[in-house]
């Protein structure tokens, strides 16, 4: 324990606190398990906040990045690299989208998509005062644009003045949205399933609605997929389940499994209507490492038949969740999709969080009152099992 509060006393003089962190120190991790420097051992089912979709120690993956390595990791988009090409084939078959545009971040995905919508619009008439609808209590990323079509004012409050011409509506409240159109609107954004806000997924009638009007009136429909996405509600985009393409989608988080990477992709006809040479770039975005990664993620998601696990594993998770919301008079309900699902509270969920991890679990939040539960999506219903026994000790100690 020692060695452990050594390195947390060190963080907390070297790193900026912009994070109330739990007091452990991971060193490594094999398949769902994470451990300690003490050795400890842990059942994650946060996944680096939905990101290692994979697992930890995955070898092949591993070997992979070790290989690319020893080629070449950055040149700078100046110039093509095979990895960038094949992963943007790749992404392409996957999602059914028509152009890709490689970003390190979900955040900067997010830039990318707003910059892409506005400029859209502009072509269209030459204004500049276009107006984008986002949703209340959704989560976009901590940079200005993102932040600005977050809706959660407590994180935009001190970083006034945000960019301008937001409009906030209700998901899956049509009505809501109805009422922020104007002729000005050159986008409507949401997350298909909201994550840090609560882990509600969209309706069918809301999102089938959304795509008619935009259809109707030259709006674009951005999605953001940057936690939802890549398998974890059951198909590798949540709004494949609706049969809704959008114009514009974000994705990141598990893209990489664990190599920061994000993208940002696009109809044909918004590509060939908005960014152009000058207008978007960046330095590390698609480099050959990123790249190496999102090829191997791709590869191992339909080898492995990732997304039939969760389809299977998904349905045994929400049954055992919902026993524990039978059980508690203090769990309201659970809801989510796949494997991103969310126990409700009627009390802050903070004090069995940190139960469950000094019990070997890791959880995380979405909100004060709601436990997420976003694991590897290689978990069996072992796991589950698992994970319910230490969660379910933990609220009867209260």
């Amino acid at each position: 324990m020692e060695l452990m509060q050594e390195y947390i006393d060190e963080a907390e003089k070297a790193l900026l606190h912009t994070y109330n962190r739990y007091q452990i120190v991971f060193e490594k991790g094999e398949g769902v398990y994470l451990y300690d420097l003490n050795g400890k051992k842990y059942l994650d089912f946060c996944a680096g906040i939905a990101v290692f979709a994979l697992g930890y120690k995955n070898e092949a993956y591993n070997q992979a990045l070790k290989n690319q390595i020893d080629k070449v990791i950055h040149t700078s988009n100046y110039y093509y690299n095979v990895p960038a090409v094949e992963a943007a084939k790749k992404l392409q078959q996957v999602s059914g989208m028509d152009r890709v545009f490689f970003t390190n971040s979900g955040a900067e995905a997010v830039e990318g998509a707003i910059k892409a919508a506005r400029k859209y619009g502009y072509l269209k008439d030459g204004r500049t005062d276009h107006e984008i609808i986002a949703m209340e209590h959704s989560f976009h990323g901590r940079t200005m644009g993102a932040l600005s079509i977050t809706g959660n004012p407590k994180y935009r409050e001190a970083f006034q003045p945000m960019i301008g011409n937001i409009r906030f509506a209700t998901l899956n409240d049509f009505d809501s949205v109805l009422k922020q159109v104007t002729d000005k609107t050159c986008a409507i954004i949401f997350e298909t399933v909201q994550g840090e806000g609560g882990i509600y997924p969209v309706t069918e009638e809301f999102i089938h609605q959304v795509k008619q009007l935009c259809e109707k009136r030259d709006i674009l429909l951005i999605l953001d997929e940057i936690q939802c996405g890549m398998g974890r509600t059951g198909s590798m985009f949540a709004w494949q389940r609706y049969g809704v393409k959008p114009d514009i989608m974000t994705t990141a988080k598990a893209l990489g499994c664990g190599v920061p990477v994000g993208a940002f992709l696009m109809t044909e006809k918004v590509a060939q209507n908005s960014l152009v040479p000058g207008d978007h770039g960046t330095t590390y975005g698609g480099n050959p490492l990123a790249a190496a990664a999102i090829n191997k993620v791709l590869d191992l998601f339909e080898e492995n038949h990732i997304i039939e696990n969760v389809n299977a594993v998904s349905k045994y998770l929400e049954k055992r969740l919902d026993e524990l919301v039978e059980k508690y008079d203090f769990i309201e309900t659970r809801r989510g999709c796949g494997l991103m699902q969310g126990l409700v509270f009627t009390c802050p969920v903070a004090p069995y969080i940190q139960k469950a991890l000094d019990a070997g679990l890791v959880l995380i939040n979405a909100g004060a009152n709601i436990i997420r539960f976003i694991p590897p999506l290689i978990i069996n219903e072992g796991h589950v099992d698992e994970m319910i026994a230490i969660l379910d000790s933990c609220f009867q100690q209260q």
